[in-house]
């Protein structure tokens, strides 16, 4: 099968890349770029001009040039990339715009504020022949992915489970958020449950709630039970407003077979019990890079190379797709399929759609599950 986008050939020379988003996030990107011998910074986007010049001072490189538009500022400096740290609401137009002038897009998660906007960068990213990788930082864990490599030993897994319990006073948006927990933060173990048993939801059952010490708008915490297509079960309980004894940011894992089991605390190296023999090397799981170094990597390994990162944004809807699935359960008290939110997304994403190419390529898909998993 031919590669689905475009790669660029490694001359021996770093990658141009343009930052958009010049925020807190932008800047920790910054850092990051700054620090990889494989990237280079070429530029800084933001619509607030005095603020990416903050950041490119903040950043040691006052005299880095700025603008407000993606596609504009990255021919001017001669950049091959977009790394798109923007708010939410951003994602769709500033992907867009960058893919649509041929440049391959790295962007912070979530892939888009909707699944409906998903969809739509996933056919632009096809009509484009570009890369949009979504970075979901979590998922490059070296301990992460010695879990995964224990399960194997655990014959068939039936259960995996995550409990979250964290206490931030973050102030701002989140604080007024209507789902903070389950918009802003169960994504990552969302998408790190399918990491961990190569599958994807079938449906889910949650019940969101607040704790009445909370300081949170919204709910707080949440409890969600997905079927996914292996017939396992994932189990998420967390919560935002928990202080004293917290877990890990990663949460804690217990991964269950009929065999043994995996315990993870998010921090530290997995321990097993188990019959069986762990598969793979007895050196371990190779190391997949750190939280967003590791995701920068693997956006430039895959544009060297051809390589599938493991967040091209056809695979990574899925893990949006769990969280509006899990809000619409505990919106509804009712179990949600997930197909049924990707089939309605899909019909609201051809409606919505203004671009005649992107329209046209969503309407070449056979089927939404079927678009998603083919690239």
């Amino acid at each position: 099968m031919s590669t689905p986008f475009a790669t660029i050939p490694d001359d021996g020379t770093p990658l141009r890349v343009v930052v958009v988003g010049a925020g807190g996030m932008g800047r920790a990107w910054l850092r990051t770029v700054e620090d990889s011998p494989l990237v280079e910074l070429a530029g800084i986007v933001d619509l607030d001009l005095d603020a990416a010049r903050a950041a490119a001072a903040a950043a040691g490189r006052p005299d880095l040039p700025i603008g407000t538009g993606t596609a504009a500022l990255a021919s001017d400096v001669g950049a091959r990339a977009v790394i798109n740290v923007t708010v939410p609401a951003a994602h769709h137009p500033v992907t867009t715009e960058a893919l649509a002038a041929g440049l391959p897009v790295l962007g912070e998660k979530p892939v888009a504020s909707t699944v409906v906007q998903g969809l739509s960068l996933a056919a632009a990213a096809e009509l484009s022949g570009q890369l949009f990788m979504v970075s979901q930082s979590r998922r490059y864990n070296r301990h992460l992915f010695e879990a995964k490599r224990l399960s194997s030993s655990l014959g068939s897994v039936g259960i995996v489970s995550a409990e979250f319990f964290k206490a931030p006073h973050f102030g701002g948006f989140r604080d007024a958020m209507d789902h903070p927990l389950l918009l802003d933060m169960a994504i990552h173990q969302f998408d790190m449950a399918r990491f961990l048993l190569d599958a994807d939801p079938v449906s889910v059952f949650c019940e969101e709630y607040n704790p009445a010490w909370s300081w949170y708008r919204g709910d707080a915490g949440a409890s969600a039970i997905f079927e996914m297509t292996g017939g396992e079960r994932f189990v998420f309980t967390g919560s935002w407003c928990s202080p004293g004894q917290e877990t890990s940011w990663n949460a804690s894992w217990r991964i269950s077979g009929g065999n043994g089991t995996v315990l993870w605390d998010g921090d530290n190296e997995p321990t097993i019990e188990s019959t069986g023999a762990a598969a793979g090397s007895p050196a371990g799981s190779p190391d997949p890079g750190q939280e967003i170094a590791g995701s920068l990597r693997d956006f430039v390994a895959a544009l060297r190379t051809g390589s599938t990162p493991m967040g091209q944004v056809h695979r990574n809807i899925m893990s949006l797709a769990m969280v509006e699935a899990a809000v619409h359960s505990a919106s509804t008290g009712t179990r949600v399929a997930v197909d049924a939110l990707l089939e309605e997304s899909y019909r609201e994403a051809i409606l919505a759609e203004r671009d005649p190419g992107v329209l046209e390529v969503l309407k070449s898909w056979p089927s939404v599950r079927a678009a998603l998993s083919a690239p």
